[in-house]
Protein backbone atom coordinates (compact mmCIF):
# COMPACT_ATOMS: atom_id res chain seq x y z
CA UNK A 1 0.00 0.00 0.00
CA UNK A 2 1.23 3.48 -0.85
CA UNK A 3 2.64 5.29 2.18
CA UNK A 4 1.53 8.90 2.40
CA UNK A 5 4.27 11.25 3.52
CA UNK A 6 3.53 14.71 4.88
CA UNK A 7 5.70 17.71 4.14
CA UNK A 8 5.21 21.44 4.26
CA UNK A 9 4.09 23.52 1.34
CA UNK A 10 2.86 22.23 -2.01
CA UNK A 11 3.40 18.53 -1.19
CA UNK A 12 0.64 18.78 1.43
CA UNK A 13 -1.77 19.73 -1.35
CA UNK A 14 -0.81 16.57 -3.19
CA UNK A 15 -1.19 14.45 -0.04
CA UNK A 16 -4.79 15.44 0.69
CA UNK A 17 -5.69 14.78 -2.94
CA UNK A 18 -4.15 11.31 -2.70
CA UNK A 19 -6.34 10.54 0.30
CA UNK A 20 -9.36 11.97 -1.50
CA UNK A 21 -8.54 9.69 -4.45
CA UNK A 22 -8.68 6.67 -2.13
CA UNK A 23 -12.07 7.64 -0.76
CA UNK A 24 -13.28 8.29 -4.31
CA UNK A 25 -12.12 4.79 -5.29
CA UNK A 26 -14.09 3.30 -2.39
CA UNK A 27 -17.20 5.16 -3.58
CA UNK A 28 -16.69 4.05 -7.18
CA UNK A 29 -16.22 0.42 -6.10
CA UNK A 30 -19.39 0.47 -4.02
CA UNK A 31 -17.57 0.06 -0.72
CA UNK A 32 -19.20 3.33 0.31
CA UNK A 33 -22.80 3.87 -0.84
CA UNK A 34 -24.97 6.90 -1.47
CA UNK A 35 -26.35 8.30 1.76
CA UNK A 36 -23.59 6.81 3.91
CA UNK A 37 -22.20 9.24 6.45
CA UNK A 38 -18.46 9.87 6.46
CA UNK A 39 -16.74 9.80 9.87
CA UNK A 40 -16.42 13.11 11.71
CA UNK A 41 -13.33 14.89 10.46
CA UNK A 42 -11.42 14.46 13.74
CA UNK A 43 -11.98 10.71 13.69
CA UNK A 44 -11.04 10.55 10.00
CA UNK A 45 -7.84 12.45 10.83
CA UNK A 46 -6.94 10.03 13.64
CA UNK A 47 -7.55 6.94 11.48
CA UNK A 48 -5.40 8.29 8.65
CA UNK A 49 -2.74 9.84 10.85
CA UNK A 50 -3.21 13.32 9.47
CA UNK A 51 -3.95 16.76 10.84
CA UNK A 52 -7.55 17.87 11.27
CA UNK A 53 -6.91 20.68 8.81
CA UNK A 54 -5.80 18.11 6.20
CA UNK A 55 -8.94 16.04 6.84
CA UNK A 56 -11.01 19.16 6.24
CA UNK A 57 -9.26 19.62 2.90
CA UNK A 58 -9.96 16.00 1.97
CA UNK A 59 -13.66 16.47 2.69
CA UNK A 60 -13.67 19.74 0.80
CA UNK A 61 -12.10 18.02 -2.20
CA UNK A 62 -14.74 15.28 -2.15
CA UNK A 63 -17.48 17.92 -2.10
CA UNK A 64 -15.77 19.81 -4.94
CA UNK A 65 -15.72 16.63 -7.04
CA UNK A 66 -19.43 16.09 -6.42
CA UNK A 67 -18.83 12.86 -4.51
CA UNK A 68 -20.01 14.10 -1.12
CA UNK A 69 -22.36 16.69 0.29
CA UNK A 70 -21.87 18.49 3.61
CA UNK A 71 -24.70 19.66 5.84
CA UNK A 72 -24.08 22.07 8.69
CA UNK A 73 -24.60 20.32 12.02
CA UNK A 74 -25.28 16.95 10.41
CA UNK A 75 -22.03 15.87 8.80
CA UNK A 76 -20.75 14.87 5.37
CA UNK A 77 -22.47 12.18 3.31
CA UNK A 78 -21.73 10.24 0.14
CA UNK A 79 -23.70 11.94 -2.58
CA UNK A 80 -26.19 10.13 -4.77
CA UNK A 81 -25.15 10.17 -8.41
CA UNK A 82 -26.85 12.60 -10.73
CA UNK A 83 -28.96 11.02 -13.47
CA UNK A 84 -26.93 10.33 -16.61
CA UNK A 85 -27.19 12.86 -19.46
CA UNK A 86 -30.21 11.72 -21.46
CA UNK A 87 -28.33 11.11 -24.70
CA UNK A 88 -30.00 7.71 -24.87
CA UNK A 89 -32.22 5.53 -22.77
CA UNK A 90 -30.01 2.92 -21.20
CA UNK A 91 -31.36 -0.57 -20.64
CA UNK A 92 -32.73 -0.46 -17.09
CA UNK A 93 -31.38 -2.78 -14.44
CA UNK A 94 -33.56 -5.80 -13.84
CA UNK A 95 -36.49 -4.89 -11.64
CA UNK A 96 -35.48 -1.21 -11.29
CA UNK A 97 -38.31 1.31 -11.34
CA UNK A 98 -36.61 4.35 -12.86
CA UNK A 99 -38.11 7.67 -11.72
CA UNK A 100 -35.08 9.72 -12.79
CA UNK A 101 -35.58 10.11 -16.56
CA UNK A 102 -38.66 11.66 -18.11
CA UNK A 103 -39.29 10.52 -21.68
CA UNK A 104 -42.99 9.67 -22.04
CA UNK A 105 -43.54 6.90 -24.58
CA UNK A 106 -47.05 5.64 -25.33
CA UNK A 107 -47.87 2.14 -26.68
CA UNK A 108 -49.67 3.52 -29.73
CA UNK A 109 -46.74 5.68 -30.89
CA UNK A 110 -44.80 3.17 -33.06
CA UNK A 111 -47.73 2.33 -35.32
CA UNK A 112 -48.71 6.00 -35.73
CA UNK A 113 -45.18 7.11 -36.55
CA UNK A 114 -44.54 4.22 -38.98
CA UNK A 115 -47.74 4.91 -40.89
CA UNK A 116 -46.89 8.60 -41.13
CA UNK A 117 -43.43 8.07 -42.60
CA UNK A 118 -44.41 5.30 -45.03
CA UNK A 119 -43.16 6.23 -48.48
CA UNK A 120 -40.59 8.74 -47.21
CA UNK A 121 -37.79 8.98 -49.78
CA UNK A 122 -34.66 7.68 -48.09
CA UNK A 123 -32.51 8.66 -51.09
CA UNK A 124 -33.68 12.26 -50.83
CA UNK A 125 -33.31 12.20 -47.04
CA UNK A 126 -29.61 11.44 -47.34
CA UNK A 127 -28.82 14.78 -48.98
CA UNK A 128 -27.51 17.65 -46.83
CA UNK A 129 -29.76 20.37 -45.43
CA UNK A 130 -28.83 23.79 -44.01
CA UNK A 131 -29.52 24.78 -40.39
CA UNK A 132 -32.50 26.72 -41.73
CA UNK A 133 -34.08 23.42 -42.79
CA UNK A 134 -36.53 23.45 -45.65
CA UNK A 135 -39.46 25.82 -46.36
CA UNK A 136 -41.89 22.99 -45.58
CA UNK A 137 -40.13 22.22 -42.30
CA UNK A 138 -40.16 25.87 -41.20
CA UNK A 139 -43.85 26.18 -42.00
CA UNK A 140 -44.68 22.96 -40.12
CA UNK A 141 -42.53 23.91 -37.11
CA UNK A 142 -44.19 27.31 -36.89
CA UNK A 143 -47.56 25.55 -36.59
CA UNK A 144 -46.18 23.05 -34.07
CA UNK A 145 -44.80 25.73 -31.74
CA UNK A 146 -47.79 28.06 -32.05
CA UNK A 147 -49.93 28.38 -28.94
CA UNK A 148 -52.37 30.73 -27.25
CA UNK A 149 -52.58 33.06 -30.25
CA UNK A 150 -48.81 33.27 -30.76
CA UNK A 151 -46.78 31.69 -33.54
CA UNK A 152 -43.13 32.16 -34.48
CA UNK A 153 -41.97 33.84 -37.67
CA UNK A 154 -40.92 31.08 -40.06
CA UNK A 155 -37.75 32.96 -41.00
CA UNK A 156 -36.67 32.93 -37.33
CA UNK A 157 -36.53 29.12 -37.07
CA UNK A 158 -33.29 27.12 -37.05
CA UNK A 159 -32.83 23.36 -36.57
CA UNK A 160 -30.48 21.47 -34.25
CA UNK A 161 -29.94 17.75 -33.80
CA UNK A 162 -31.83 17.79 -30.50
CA UNK A 163 -32.84 20.11 -27.69
CA UNK A 164 -29.59 19.73 -25.79
CA UNK A 165 -27.62 20.78 -28.86
CA UNK A 166 -29.94 23.77 -29.25
CA UNK A 167 -29.15 24.80 -25.66
CA UNK A 168 -25.42 24.38 -26.23
CA UNK A 169 -25.62 26.43 -29.41
CA UNK A 170 -27.55 29.25 -27.73
CA UNK A 171 -25.27 29.39 -24.68
CA UNK A 172 -22.13 29.23 -26.82
CA UNK A 173 -23.40 32.09 -28.99
CA UNK A 174 -24.41 34.41 -26.16
CA UNK A 175 -21.94 33.73 -23.35
CA UNK A 176 -18.16 33.93 -23.95
CA UNK A 177 -15.77 31.73 -22.00
CA UNK A 178 -15.44 32.94 -18.41
CA UNK A 179 -18.60 35.06 -18.52
CA UNK A 180 -21.84 34.57 -16.55
CA UNK A 181 -25.13 32.88 -17.43
CA UNK A 182 -28.01 33.45 -15.02
CA UNK A 183 -30.13 30.38 -14.29
CA UNK A 184 -32.95 29.53 -11.93
CA UNK A 185 -31.61 28.44 -8.55
CA UNK A 186 -32.78 24.93 -9.41
CA UNK A 187 -32.22 24.10 -13.04
CA UNK A 188 -31.99 21.33 -15.64
CA UNK A 189 -28.85 19.35 -14.66
CA UNK A 190 -27.50 19.16 -18.21
CA UNK A 191 -27.27 22.95 -18.32
CA UNK A 192 -24.67 22.69 -15.56
CA UNK A 193 -22.73 20.20 -17.68
CA UNK A 194 -22.97 22.33 -20.83
CA UNK A 195 -21.83 25.44 -18.95
CA UNK A 196 -18.86 23.62 -17.46
CA UNK A 197 -17.74 22.34 -20.87
CA UNK A 198 -18.09 25.79 -22.41
CA UNK A 199 -16.26 27.52 -19.57
CA UNK A 200 -19.36 29.49 -18.59
CA UNK A 201 -20.04 30.53 -14.99
CA UNK A 202 -23.57 29.95 -13.69
CA UNK A 203 -25.24 32.48 -11.41
CA UNK A 204 -28.24 31.13 -9.45
CA UNK A 205 -31.27 33.44 -9.53
CA UNK A 206 -34.01 33.43 -6.92
CA UNK A 207 -37.38 31.86 -7.61
CA UNK A 208 -40.76 32.06 -5.91
CA UNK A 209 -44.10 30.34 -6.43
CA UNK A 210 -44.44 32.13 -9.79
CA UNK A 211 -41.03 31.20 -11.17
CA UNK A 212 -37.93 33.32 -11.75
CA UNK A 213 -38.00 36.61 -9.81
CA UNK A 214 -37.31 39.56 -12.17
CA UNK A 215 -35.64 41.59 -9.41
CA UNK A 216 -33.12 38.77 -9.00
CA UNK A 217 -32.01 39.41 -12.58
CA UNK A 218 -31.60 43.11 -11.85
CA UNK A 219 -29.64 42.44 -8.65
CA UNK A 220 -27.31 39.81 -10.15
CA UNK A 221 -23.73 40.56 -11.15
CA UNK A 222 -23.39 41.45 -14.85
CA UNK A 223 -24.84 38.63 -16.95
CA UNK A 224 -24.51 37.86 -20.65
CA UNK A 225 -27.83 35.96 -20.78
CA UNK A 226 -30.27 33.97 -18.67
CA UNK A 227 -31.62 30.45 -19.15
CA UNK A 228 -35.04 29.51 -17.78
CA UNK A 229 -38.02 27.16 -18.10
CA UNK A 230 -41.21 29.26 -17.73
CA UNK A 231 -43.58 26.35 -18.45
CA UNK A 232 -43.70 23.33 -16.10
CA UNK A 233 -40.29 24.14 -14.68
CA UNK A 234 -37.98 21.18 -14.13
CA UNK A 235 -37.76 20.19 -11.28
CA UNK A 236 -40.19 22.42 -9.34
CA UNK A 237 -43.18 22.21 -11.69
CA UNK A 238 -43.78 25.98 -11.49
CA UNK A 239 -45.48 27.67 -14.45
CA UNK A 240 -44.86 31.40 -14.87
CA UNK A 241 -48.11 33.43 -15.10
CA UNK A 242 -48.62 35.99 -17.84
CA UNK A 243 -48.09 39.01 -15.57
CA UNK A 244 -44.72 37.64 -14.42
CA UNK A 245 -43.63 37.03 -18.01
CA UNK A 246 -44.53 40.64 -18.81
CA UNK A 247 -42.45 41.88 -15.84
CA UNK A 248 -39.48 39.78 -16.89
CA UNK A 249 -39.72 41.06 -20.47
CA UNK A 250 -39.42 44.64 -19.17
CA UNK A 251 -36.27 43.74 -17.22
CA UNK A 252 -34.72 42.04 -20.26
CA UNK A 253 -35.22 45.17 -22.34
CA UNK A 254 -33.98 47.48 -19.58
CA UNK A 255 -30.76 45.50 -19.22
CA UNK A 256 -30.32 44.69 -22.91
CA UNK A 257 -30.22 41.04 -21.89
CA UNK A 258 -31.14 37.93 -23.87
CA UNK A 259 -33.11 35.05 -22.38
CA UNK A 260 -32.84 31.42 -23.49
CA UNK A 261 -36.34 30.00 -23.00
CA UNK A 262 -36.46 26.21 -22.77
CA UNK A 263 -39.95 25.18 -23.89
CA UNK A 264 -39.40 21.42 -23.71
CA UNK A 265 -42.51 20.82 -21.57
CA UNK A 266 -44.73 23.47 -23.12
CA UNK A 267 -46.59 21.03 -25.39
CA UNK A 268 -48.32 19.81 -22.22
CA UNK A 269 -49.90 23.25 -21.67
CA UNK A 270 -50.80 24.58 -25.16
CA UNK A 271 -52.96 27.36 -23.72
CA UNK A 272 -49.88 29.15 -22.33
CA UNK A 273 -48.01 31.62 -24.57
CA UNK A 274 -44.22 31.59 -24.29
CA UNK A 275 -42.02 34.33 -22.85
CA UNK A 276 -40.97 34.89 -26.46
CA UNK A 277 -44.44 36.30 -27.13
CA UNK A 278 -43.71 39.13 -24.66
CA UNK A 279 -40.19 39.89 -25.91
CA UNK A 280 -39.48 38.37 -29.33
CA UNK A 281 -36.45 40.66 -29.72
CA UNK A 282 -34.84 39.45 -26.45
CA UNK A 283 -35.79 35.76 -26.24
CA UNK A 284 -34.41 32.66 -27.96
CA UNK A 285 -37.10 29.98 -27.71
CA UNK A 286 -35.77 26.41 -27.75
CA UNK A 287 -37.78 23.21 -28.04
CA UNK A 288 -37.49 19.69 -29.40
CA UNK A 289 -39.36 16.49 -30.20
CA UNK A 290 -37.67 14.42 -27.45
CA UNK A 291 -40.69 14.53 -25.12
CA UNK A 292 -43.36 15.12 -27.76
CA UNK A 293 -42.21 11.97 -29.60
CA UNK A 294 -39.15 10.29 -28.05
CA UNK A 295 -35.42 10.79 -27.45
CA UNK A 296 -34.46 8.43 -30.28
CA UNK A 297 -36.63 10.25 -32.83
CA UNK A 298 -35.98 13.87 -32.03
CA UNK A 299 -35.14 17.23 -33.56
CA UNK A 300 -34.23 20.54 -31.93
CA UNK A 301 -35.80 23.92 -32.72
CA UNK A 302 -34.40 27.41 -32.20
CA UNK A 303 -36.61 30.48 -32.66
CA UNK A 304 -34.19 33.40 -32.63
CA UNK A 305 -34.40 37.21 -32.78
CA UNK A 306 -33.40 38.57 -36.22
CA UNK A 307 -30.05 39.96 -35.04
CA UNK A 308 -29.05 36.52 -33.70
CA UNK A 309 -30.09 34.40 -36.67
CA UNK A 310 -26.68 34.32 -38.34
CA UNK A 311 -24.58 34.03 -35.12
CA UNK A 312 -26.66 31.10 -33.83
CA UNK A 313 -26.66 29.44 -37.27
CA UNK A 314 -22.86 29.76 -37.42
CA UNK A 315 -22.50 28.27 -33.94
CA UNK A 316 -24.75 25.31 -34.76
CA UNK A 317 -22.74 24.56 -37.89
CA UNK A 318 -19.35 25.01 -36.21
CA UNK A 319 -20.31 22.95 -33.17
CA UNK A 320 -21.60 20.02 -35.21
CA UNK A 321 -25.04 20.65 -33.70
CA UNK A 322 -27.01 21.04 -36.94
CA UNK A 323 -29.83 18.64 -37.80
CA UNK A 324 -29.69 16.15 -40.65
CA UNK A 325 -32.34 15.91 -43.33
CA UNK A 326 -34.03 12.63 -42.36
CA UNK A 327 -35.39 13.77 -38.97
CA UNK A 328 -36.41 17.08 -40.52
CA UNK A 329 -38.40 15.28 -43.23
CA UNK A 330 -39.92 12.79 -40.78
CA UNK A 331 -40.93 15.44 -38.24
CA UNK A 332 -42.42 17.59 -40.98
CA UNK A 333 -44.66 14.67 -41.96
CA UNK A 334 -45.68 14.01 -38.35
CA UNK A 335 -46.71 17.62 -37.99
CA UNK A 336 -48.44 17.99 -41.34
CA UNK A 337 -50.64 14.87 -41.05
CA UNK A 338 -51.56 15.45 -37.40
CA UNK A 339 -49.57 12.55 -35.95
CA UNK A 340 -47.53 14.82 -33.66
CA UNK A 341 -50.63 16.49 -32.23
CA UNK A 342 -52.45 13.17 -31.80
CA UNK A 343 -49.56 11.89 -29.68
CA UNK A 344 -49.31 15.19 -27.76
CA UNK A 345 -53.02 15.08 -26.86
CA UNK A 346 -52.66 11.50 -25.63
CA UNK A 347 -49.65 12.47 -23.51
CA UNK A 348 -51.56 15.36 -21.92
CA UNK A 349 -54.21 12.92 -20.74
CA UNK A 350 -51.56 10.43 -19.68
CA UNK A 351 -49.76 13.04 -17.55
CA UNK A 352 -53.01 14.01 -15.81
CA UNK A 353 -53.73 10.37 -14.98
CA UNK A 354 -50.23 9.80 -13.61
CA UNK A 355 -50.34 12.92 -11.46
CA UNK A 356 -53.60 11.64 -9.96
CA UNK A 357 -51.89 8.36 -9.05
CA UNK A 358 -49.17 10.29 -7.24
CA UNK A 359 -51.55 12.73 -5.53
CA UNK A 360 -53.53 9.84 -4.02
CA UNK A 361 -50.41 8.66 -2.19
CA UNK A 362 -47.99 11.54 -1.66
CA UNK A 363 -48.15 15.24 -0.85
CA UNK A 364 -46.02 16.75 -3.61
CA UNK A 365 -45.56 20.05 -5.37
CA UNK A 366 -46.61 19.52 -8.96
CA UNK A 367 -48.53 21.01 -11.83
CA UNK A 368 -51.15 18.39 -12.74
CA UNK A 369 -50.16 18.77 -16.41
CA UNK A 370 -46.51 17.83 -15.82
CA UNK A 371 -44.67 14.52 -15.99
CA UNK A 372 -42.64 15.26 -12.85
CA UNK A 373 -43.16 16.10 -9.17
CA UNK A 374 -41.11 17.85 -6.48
CA UNK A 375 -41.38 16.05 -3.15
CA UNK A 376 -40.24 17.77 0.04
CA UNK A 377 -39.32 14.94 2.39
CA UNK A 378 -40.29 14.54 6.06
CA UNK A 379 -37.86 16.11 8.55
CA UNK A 380 -36.34 12.79 9.63
CA UNK A 381 -34.98 12.17 6.13
CA UNK A 382 -32.13 13.75 4.20
CA UNK A 383 -32.50 13.63 0.44
CA UNK A 384 -29.26 11.72 -0.14
CA UNK A 385 -30.13 9.07 2.44
CA UNK A 386 -33.66 8.73 1.08
CA UNK A 387 -32.33 8.24 -2.46
CA UNK A 388 -30.08 5.45 -1.21
CA UNK A 389 -32.91 3.83 0.79
CA UNK A 390 -35.25 3.98 -2.21
CA UNK A 391 -32.57 2.41 -4.41
CA UNK A 392 -32.35 -0.53 -2.01
CA UNK A 393 -36.05 -1.05 -2.69
CA UNK A 394 -35.52 -0.97 -6.45
CA UNK A 395 -36.69 2.61 -7.06
CA UNK A 396 -34.44 5.30 -8.53
CA UNK A 397 -35.23 8.95 -7.72
CA UNK A 398 -33.20 12.15 -8.09
CA UNK A 399 -32.03 14.27 -5.12
CA UNK A 400 -32.49 18.03 -5.09
CA UNK A 401 -28.71 18.52 -5.18
CA UNK A 402 -28.67 17.36 -8.82
CA UNK A 403 -30.64 20.50 -9.76
CA UNK A 404 -29.11 22.98 -7.32
CA UNK A 405 -26.78 25.67 -8.66
CA UNK A 406 -24.01 27.13 -6.53
CA UNK A 407 -22.66 26.16 -3.15
CA UNK A 408 -25.84 26.77 -1.18
CA UNK A 409 -27.57 24.03 0.80
CA UNK A 410 -29.79 21.85 -1.39
CA UNK A 411 -33.40 21.48 -0.23
CA UNK A 412 -34.41 18.29 1.51
CA UNK A 413 -36.36 17.09 -1.50
CA UNK A 414 -36.35 14.72 -4.46
CA UNK A 415 -37.73 14.91 -7.97
CA UNK A 416 -39.96 12.12 -9.22
CA UNK A 417 -40.10 11.59 -12.99
CA UNK A 418 -43.35 9.70 -13.50
CA UNK A 419 -43.54 9.04 -17.24
CA UNK A 420 -41.52 5.82 -17.46
CA UNK A 421 -43.18 2.91 -15.65
CA UNK A 422 -46.65 1.58 -16.41
CA UNK A 423 -49.43 3.07 -14.31
CA UNK A 424 -49.79 -0.01 -12.10
CA UNK A 425 -46.05 -0.12 -11.50
CA UNK A 426 -46.07 3.63 -10.79
CA UNK A 427 -48.80 3.16 -8.20
CA UNK A 428 -46.82 0.40 -6.45
CA UNK A 429 -43.71 2.56 -6.47
CA UNK A 430 -45.60 5.45 -4.87
CA UNK A 431 -46.90 3.10 -2.17
CA UNK A 432 -43.36 1.92 -1.43
CA UNK A 433 -42.00 5.48 -1.28
CA UNK A 434 -44.85 6.64 0.95
CA UNK A 435 -44.22 3.80 3.40
CA UNK A 436 -40.48 4.47 3.33
CA UNK A 437 -40.93 8.19 4.03
CA UNK A 438 -43.28 7.46 6.92
CA UNK A 439 -40.53 5.51 8.69
CA UNK A 440 -37.13 6.57 9.97
CA UNK A 441 -33.71 6.22 8.33
CA UNK A 442 -32.59 3.75 11.00
CA UNK A 443 -35.54 1.52 10.08
CA UNK A 444 -34.13 1.41 6.54
CA UNK A 445 -30.65 0.49 7.77
CA UNK A 446 -29.16 4.00 7.90
CA UNK A 447 -27.79 5.38 11.14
Amino acid sequence: MHSVQFFAGESVVQDYRVIADRVAADIAAGRMVAGERLPPQRRFARVHGIASSTAARVYGELVRRGLAVGEVGRGTFVRAAEPPPPTALAEPASGLIDLTLNFPLLPEQPALLAASTAGLSYAESMTPVPVTGTPAARAATSRLLARAGWSPDRSAILFAGNGRQAIAGAVSTLVPVGERLGVEAHTYPLVKTIAARLGVRLVPLAMDEHGLVPEAVRDAPPLRAIYLQPALHNPLGVTMPEWRRAELAVVLRELGLYAIEDGINSFLCPDLPPLAANAPDRVLLLDSMSKRIGPGLTLGFCVVPPDLAEPVATTLRAGGWAASRFPIEAVTRWIDDGTAETIARAKRLDALARQEIVAQRLTVRADPRAYHCWWELPDQWRAETFVAAAARRGIAVTPAAAFTVGSGHAPNAVRLAISGPGKEVLARAMDVLAALAAGAPEDAGFE
